[in-house]
């Protein structure tokens, strides 16, 4: 049944020459916009958890992000 592996779906020929090396600009742009949402979502629960515990006046608040 041929060299392919079952599960992955064979690839387009300039495909193999792309995966390797540098990535290109938007990937980069993709990698860094993942990383600040997921920092800025880190330090909601940092946030959230440093005051978990503590009485609040304004329970609720502070997840309507928009």
């Amino acid at each position: 049944m041929g060299e392919q592996e079952y599960g992955q779906p064979a690839a387009p020929p300039g495909a193999a020459s792309e995966d390797r090396g540098d990535p290109t600009t938007q990937q980069m742009r993709t990698i860094g916009q993942r990383r600040r949402e997921a920092e800025r979502k880190l330090d909601l629960h940092l946030e959230e958890a440093s005051h978990k515990g503590e009485p609040s006046a304004t329970e609720g608040e502070g997840h309507s992000e928009g």
